[in-house]
């Protein structure tokens, strides 16, 4: 599986951007998704986690009820809407699959497969 983030860009607070996360490769619907990011001089952090199906999604608590995680499985497509963006959102944001669950993502399990990042910058 490969995986190429896009999307990132430039915002003040309080706007809005989407991500894409593309994957090529056979047996994306089988793989879990997560969104992780990495601020300067700050360790990598989970965002947000979305289930094989669709059907469970996990959120880091820092982002939650601002940003929403979806996939289009036919599209070999996961996303993130991020809404109400602070400057604290600041951060290369990388998509990663792994089989693994999204609690378990959450909490540090090593995925399988990494895209390159994306930058998202949020400015005050």
């Amino acid at each position: 599986v490969q995986l190429q983030a896009s999307g990132g860009g430039s915002v003040q607070a309080g706007g809005s951007l989407r991500l894409s996360c593309a994957a090529s490769g056979r047996d994306f619907s089988s793989y879990a998704i997560g969104w992780f990011r990495q601020a300067p001089g700050k360790e990598r952090e989970f965002v947000a986690g979305i289930s094989w199906g669709g059907g469970t999604t996990y959120y880091a608590d820092s982002v939650k009820g601002r940003f929403t995680i979806s996939r289009d499985n036919a599209k070999n497509t996961v996303f993130l809407q991020m809404n109400s963006l602070k400057p604290e959102d600041t951060a290369v944001y990388y998509c990663a699959a792994g089989l693994t669950t999204v609690r378990a993502m959450s909490v540090g399990r090593v995925m399988d497969y990494w895209g390159k990042g994306t930058q998202v910058t949020v400015s005050s």
